[in-house]
């Protein structure tokens, strides 16, 4: 599968980006990487029109200098992209996150193997980061794990390399789906299920102790009632992929089946939010 890049330049940067990031993701795109001077969108080629973008350049925001270009990213080359700008990732000195062309760093007490595709989810973004560091400061030794989004599977192997016992990793990208099997392959791990869909695909009658939710504000929204459904009682939820400013909304959610938050954290403008059932 194809993507396009979508490369957008705003002058000023803020609040502007937070508000075309929310834009785009109701708009179909499913990533982003932030730069100094906007955002790069990445959506998939069969869901891209121009039509998205004549709309967003035909507002007329006072003061706002707005930009962008596009490119097709192609299967066969988004590897050698990832070669020439993937660095190591290092999560609070504990975790190690790197490609198989980077040099083994044995002194981490988790180093993690990942070759990404065109899925997303390495450590650079900052809510991958939010994730693996809290994940790193709850029990995971022998729970059941549900990755929900689970981009390049890294969540999902962490999880396992923290003892969990089972891990359910889910993702709605082919490539994602596939990206994942193949790191799970490369890191050597057994305990990881992978899953093709949404969250019409988590397993009937499941029960998990942990549920992993890096994804957008809208999804999480939309699909709280499944993550109830599927969460034990006295489980754990960790929700990332939505801004500050949205926290509100998701807190609100979640209140509606009684969960009680237990951490936020947050990095840059994303966030991070825990709660318990």
């Amino acid at each position: 599968m194809n993507y396009y890049e979508v490369t957008f330049i705003l002058e000023p940067l803020l609040p502007a980006r937070e508000v075309l990031l929310a834009e785009l993701a109701d708009q179909g795109f499913e990533s982003f990487v932030e730069t100094d001077d906007g955002v790069k969108g990445y959506i998939q080629e069969n869901l891209f029109e121009d039509a998205l973008l004549a709309n967003l350049m035909a507002r007329n925001i006072p003061d706002q200098q707005f930009s962008f270009s596009t490119s097709l990213i192609e299967d066969q080359n988004w590897n050698a992209e990832w070669e020439k700008n993937f660095d190591p990732i290092i999560v609070d000195d504990k975790c190690l996150i790197r490609a198989p062309f980077h040099a083994d760093m044995p002194s981490f007490q988790y180093e993690i193997n990942i070759e990404p595709k065109m899925s997303f989810g390495t450590g650079h973004h900052a809510t991958t980061h939010l994730v693996i560091s809290e994940m790193m400061k709850v029990d995971l030794h022998d729970k059941i794990v549900l990755d929900m989004g689970c981009g390049t599977g890294v969540l999902a192997i962490l999880a396992e390399k923290l003892g969990a016992h089972t891990i359910d990793a889910i993702d709605i990208d082919e490539w994602a789906f596939e990206n994942t099997i193949e790191n799970i392959e490369r890191n050597g791990c057994k305990a990881i299920n992978v899953m093709q869909g949404g969250a019409e695909v988590i397993p009937v009658n499941s029960s998990y102790d942990v549920i992993l939710a890096n994804i957008n504000r809208n999804i999480l929204v939309r699909d709280m009632q499944h993550y109830n459904s599927a969460l034990k009682a006295g489980g754990t939820i960790f929700f990332s992929g939505f801004y500050t400013m949205d926290k509100s909304e998701i807190d609100q959610e979640a209140g509606n089946y009684g969960w009680q938050l237990t951490s936020q954290e947050a990095r840059g403008e994303w966030c991070m939010l825990r709660y318990e059932k």
